[in-house]
């Protein structure tokens, strides 16, 4: 085979392949190689898991955060509310006691 023969791709591909097939050192690398690939990828899926669990405790916390907000408000504009009522009532029946205490006086003239 002539030198320009293994500048083509396909012989190129084939020639490293032998090398490393029959390459005790090669074997031994290429073994290498796939251990640490193989660890890195291991690694990278548990801090990707990991990562993605701690958002999903992050939105649940918020939502019940909010939960509990949006809850709190609501007694209180009921609290409010209902001492508003009171308050109007009150005020309903002070004038009603009055008017009746001034049509009392004015009939007994």
């Amino acid at each position: 085979m002539a030198l320009e023969d293994f500048l083509e791709p396909e012989v190129a591909v084939t020639a490293v392949v032998a090398a490393a097939v029959f390459s005790p050192r090669a074997r031994r690398l290429i073994r290498r190689g796939a251990v640490y690939g193989m660890a890195g990828a291991l690694i990278a899926g548990d801090a990707i898991a990991s990562f993605a669990r701690n958002v999903g405790q992050g939105i649940q916390e918020a939502g019940a955060s909010a939960a509990t907000a949006a809850r709190s408000a609501t007694d209180q504009a009921k609290a409010t509310a209902s001492t508003t009522e009171a308050s109007a009532a009150s005020a309903a029946q002070k004038k009603a006691t009055h008017q009746t205490k001034a049509s009392a006086e004015g009939s007994g003239g």
